[in-house]
């Protein structure tokens, strides 16, 4: 991603590989969708974090922040996996490329990653989670990662971090405000797409994935690679920034 993720890498050439915009559902990878928090999810929660768990520093894929997200999620579930492999293996790359009067074309991120992990702008989690149930596949695991929209927060923590299952959310780097940056007409879409070829696609600025481990009264704590430590953010910025990224989740069960 130019990155709201980590550095940007804005080099576009037309055959060179270099993140929401306007955005159907995997048929077997959506939870259901909860318009407002359950019961259990408003009461005031005990603080929980899951422990034992490892940062991998952003470094070598300056665009990976979902890569290094899935890899510290499943790295928490006890797969012996690294960003690489998931990087060279098995996201769904799409070339951003510049047609000859300067015009940009590249994916739907909802059904592909724009650039790629090394070099680009990012995805979004319905793509990521395809990637992620291959990776499953390939292990021969019962396991199964879901993406889901519109589920707070809160909800997200009662349901799971608070059963030490940790969960994959987009929001933006250090929560700082996210803003158009980048956009491109659309040449690929899959079943997951927002949009349709021949689109506009915007990507925002400061767009990043963490990995939701641990909660108190007031905030949030994350496995953020880009900030290479547990990030601690206030809860009611962080609700803001996660809904103006889409409210997108996933979690493998």
């Amino acid at each position: 991603m130019v990155t709201g993720c980590a550095s940007a890498v804005l080099v576009l050439f037309s055959a060179f590989l270099p993140k929401p915009g306007s955005d159907s559902k995997p048929q077997d990878q959506t939870e259901p969708v909860s318009a407002a928090p359950t019961e259990a999810a408003t009461e005031e929660q005990k603080p929980y974090m899951i422990k034992n768990v490892k940062v991998i520093p952003q470094e070598d894929l300056k665009a990976g922040c979902e890569t290094y997200a899935c890899t510290m999620l499943l790295n928490i579930l006890g797969f012996d996996v690294d960003e690489y492999t998931i990087a060279d293996n098995y996201l769904n790359c799409k070339y951003v490329i510049t047609g000859d009067e300067g015009e940009k074309y590249g994916p739907d991120m909802y059904s592909a990653f724009a650039g790629t992990a090394y070099a680009g702008w990012g995805v979004y989690a319905p793509s990521m989670a395809k990637s992620m149930n291959q990776y499953l596949k390939d292990q021969n695991s019962s396991l199964h990662a879901y993406n889901s929209e519109n589920i707070p927060l809160e909800s997200l923590c009662s349901e799971y971090v608070s059963h030490g299952v940790p969960v994959m959310v987009w929001a933006t780097t250090d929560m700082e405000e996210p803003y158009v940056f980048d956009t491109w007409t659309v040449n690929y879409v899959d079943e997951n797409a927002r949009t349709k070829e021949g689109d506009t696609f915007s990507w925002y600025m400061h767009e990043h994935c963490l990995v939701l481990i641990g909660y108190d009264s007031k905030s949030y704590y994350f496995a953020d690679s880009s900030a290479k430590k547990i990030s601690v953010f206030d809860k009611e910025l962080t609700d803001k920034r996660y809904k103006q990224m889409g409210s997108q989740s996933i979690v493998v069960k």
